[in-house]
């Protein structure tokens, strides 16, 4: 938990002043990119040797790669609302899929709004599908995409709440409904992101593109399902749909590099969560295998890192050295503090910010600003603590009826060393008692503040 004035005085604004280029004569851009459900080690730049993302790879390459950034939560809408609000998802207003982020909620979009920025969302909101929740009304000058949780990647029409709910057309710009029938989702979100630059590369803006892939269904144009025939079909899907992801990041960064802007922009690009194992993403009800999570356990809506261990690249050029792999951890709690101090913008006062500036450990190699970050979901709940990662009544949610229930017997209370055994295998409970009692209570201690204190 973080105040203002501890958040300003921790945020390494001296470094980063120090490192802003010559030609930056106003404050910098902020692009965020976010897929869905990616799998934890699905990118060239993380070893993944079958799938194609050059444009992805070279923000790597030219900026910091984070190899212990995490969701705050292993499923979509709480994750978002942390990334947008800066809060752990309880104390957010959503602890899981479902409530519409609250209206007394502030957004990093109206933080940066108050502070002179024209703000865009391009994709998937999952926040709230009112005129009152939807993300005109959370500070977003412009909005292009949808509400729900998901589309048909072509008619654009959300198919999952039968029999409860008809399925209905969900495709936007700002409140109006709009129809482009038959166009690929993702690449309409990259057409919309371009042209927000386009109409507002002259003054500061900050703009979230929420892409829908890799999430079911899984869809994609044949241009890019023939770039990988040598892979299985289900594999060669997902591959494709990242592809299509991939280029949607190069038209965005181009157009940037078009309006001399690449060096006054930064750009993050990260996941709400990792792989699934939902039949419902998989060929005909059968299990998926197609998103990878390496050797990390877990998938999409386990607190084991499987399911909230995503990709993070930061890239700004003359601000973060190119080519660093930080070990240092983070959290999607930490955008909002980190663009708002970027920015020089007001961090509210009014609330509990649980997220820090990450900025300092792409810039000047500092330490992580977290003891410790949690996540409940599920009534799974974990804390991370150095090396340390402890999980009560984890579940694997691999697919399985068993990987549906918690962990058992010694294994509901679950202590790894992620320094020696990233994969969460080894169950160090009873050889580290004094650490599992200490983070037990420190676990227990944080789930009663973020419920009681919001």
């Amino acid at each position: 938990m973080l105040s203002r004035r501890d958040f300003l005085a921790s945020s390494g604004a001296t470094v980063l002043s120090s490192k802003l280029p010559e030609p930056q004569r106003r404050r910098p851009n902020f692009i965020v990119f976010l897929t869905d459900d990616q799998g934890c080690h699905d990118l060239g730049c993380l070893g993944s040797s079958d799938l194609k993302t050059p444009h992805i790879d070279r923000l790597a390459a030219t900026g910091a790669r984070f190899t212990n950034w995490y969701a705050a939560a292993p499923v979509c809408a709480p994750s978002r609302a942390s990334l947008l609000t800066g809060r752990y998802p309880i104390r957010a207003g959503v602890p899981d899929n479902g409530p519409a982020l609250p209206g007394s909620e502030k957004t990093v979009a109206a933080c940066l709004k108050e502070s002179g920025y024209v703000t865009g969302i391009c994709g998937k909101w999952h926040l709230g599908s009112t005129p009152e929740t939807g993300p005109n009304a959370r500070g977003f000058d412009r909005f292009f995409g949808f509400h729900s949780g998901c589309i048909d990647y072509y008619s654009h029409r959300y198919y999952w709440g039968e029999p409860k709910t008809v399925n209905y057309h969900d495709l936007w710009s700002d409140r109006t409904e709009v129809f482009e029938d038959g166009e690929y989702s993702t690449e309409l979100f990259a057409r919309e992101a371009v042209q927000f630059i386009e109409r507002n590369h002259q003054q500061p803006f900050f703009l979230y593109i929420a892409f829908n892939g890799v999430h079911y269904p899984m869809h994609a144009p044949r241009r890019y399902v023939d770039r990988f025939q040598d892979l299985s079909f289900e594999r060669g899907m997902y591959a494709a749909m990242l592809a299509a992801v991939d280029d949607g990041v190069g038209a965005v960064m181009k157009k940037l590099s078009d309006y001399n802007l690449t060096e006054n922009t930064l750009v993050m690009f990260t996941a709400d969560n990792g792989a699934t194992r939902e039949k419902r993403a998989g060929l005909n009800q059968q299990i998926p295998e197609a998103g990878h999570n390496g050797i990390l356990r877990g998938y999409k809506f386990s607190v084991f890192d499987g399911g909230m261990h995503p990709p993070m690249i930061m890239h700004w050029p003359g601000v973060i050295p190119a080519g660093q792999v930080i070990d240092e951890v983070g959290c999607h709690i930490d955008i909002l503090p980190t663009l708002c101090q970027a920015a020089g913008a007001t961090l509210p006062a009014d609330r509990i910010i649980d997220g820090r500036d990450a900025l300092p450990m792409a810039t000047a190699q500092a330490k992580s600003p977290h003891e410790a970050i949690y996540w409940a979901s599920n009534n799974q709940l974990a804390v991370r603590q150095g090396k340390w990662k402890l999980v009560k009544d984890g579940i694997v949610f691999d697919g399985t009826p068993e990987g549906s229930k918690p962990l058992s017997g010694d294994d509901a209370v679950f202590l790894s060393n992620l320094d020696t055994n990233p994969g969460e295998t080894q169950n160090l409970r009873h050889e580290a008692a004094e650490i599992t009692d200490e983070l037990t209570t420190k676990a227990s201690a944080w789930l009663k503040d973020v419920t009681t204190n919001r």
